[in-house]
């Protein structure tokens, strides 16, 4: 099965393009592998909280639990640079009237939220990028929270750190994300340099006991690589951010059998990717010519991060270049939409 804008992959890439066939108010993917999205209004806007003014909103993390959403994000401002905000609501259409916590679990930097629920431990889990000079050297690392309450932003565990120091095999980390099979846990990152990295350690030892990690992919990617089980298969996707395609940033796709193994493309080339300004259309006034930092709307709420592949949503991060323009990154009046209904 190959076809336009489908790079020609393995079997297992065959086997998952089958998989991920799915059509209606979501995201849609024809036979050749191209996925067409459509979104609606900004459903989070940057506003002041926690006694500081925000410029922000991006970076988020999200999970469905008894009945309503837990939206983690980063939020960025003049006065404090970088903070994680939590905000919970029923739908979608709620979620910008509703009130704003700022983690109280990290003084100073902290970002990019990943949030889950670790059956192992029987408590939720923030797992982020973060600084602190108590750590000693390097003071930024992978760091990590633990609630057993994730109403309640209050009583998250203070912040520690995931690695005892900086592995010497990498060239840099950001944006880290957890991901659990039977048997263990994996560390994904990035390094803005082409690299997608992975560091394993038991499901008894985590959050602790990290490998020295290792590249696991390679290509003509940057940042925020999030992997998924796709639900009912034993398949795994990821998702992971490029620059400078259709949109100054868009996102690839990528497919693998095991969370150890070798990740095949499946929408990974400029024009045929899996969400950018060339295959998403707004459904009201357009207010993004980027698709940056997505997060998918998951089946579940636990480690193994199971997503329907017949029901592909996520949340975005996105801007207008005009409202970019002169502007540092820390500047960015990044909002928060929906790519589906």
């Amino acid at each position: 099965m190959h076809g336009k804008g489908m790079p020609m992959v393995s079997d297992l890439g065959v086997a998952m393009v089958m998989c991920l066939m799915f059509s209606g108010d979501s995201g849609t993917m024809d036979t050749n592998g191209e996925f067409r999205w459509s979104y609606g209004p900004p459903v989070v806007e940057a506003r002041a909280a926690g006694g500081w003014e925000w410029d922000a909103v991006k970076d988020p993390s999200i999970v469905r639990h008894d009945e309503k959403w837990h939206l983690f994000c980063t939020v960025r401002g003049p006065t404090r640079s970088h903070a994680i905000v939590y905000l919970s609501f029923a739908d979608f259409r709620e979620a910008n009237k509703a009130p704003w916590s700022i983690l109280p679990c990290h003084p100073g930097f902290f970002c990019a939220p990943q949030v889950f629920y670790f059956t192992v431990h029987k408590r939720w889990y923030l797992i982020c990028q973060a600084a602190d000079e108590a750590w000693g050297e390097p003071a930024y690392r992978p760091a990590f929270a633990t609630t057993k309450d994730i109403n309640d932003p209050k009583s998250w565990t203070r912040l520690q750190p995931m690695y005892d120091g900086k592995p010497e095999s990498i060239t840099g980390w950001l944006d880290f994300w957890v991901i659990c099979d039977e048997a263990k846990a994996y560390l994904f990152f990035t390094s803005l340099d082409g690299k997608m990295w992975r560091g394993e350690t038991s499901l008894d030892a985590f959050p602790k006991g990290w490998s020295e990690p290792q590249v696991c992919l390679t290509g003509d990617i940057f940042e925020a690589s999030h992997t998924y089980r796709l639900k009912g298969t034993d398949k795994y996707l990821t998702l992971i951010e490029a620059q400078n395609g259709h949109g100054w940033r868009y996102f690839k796709a990528y497919v693998a059998d095991r969370l150890d193994g070798d990740w095949q493309p499946l929408a990974a080339g400029k024009d045929d990717a899996f969400a950018s300004m060339l295959n998403v259309e707004p459904t009201a006034d357009r207010w993004t010519d980027v698709v940056s930092h997505v997060e998918l709307l998951r089946s579940g709420f636990d480690e193994k991060l199971e997503v329907d592949p017949e029901n592909l949503r996520f949340v975005f991060q996105g801007c207008l270049d005009k409202d970019r323009q002169g502007k540092s990154y820390g500047q960015i009046p990044w909002r928060l939409g929906v790519m589906g209904p």
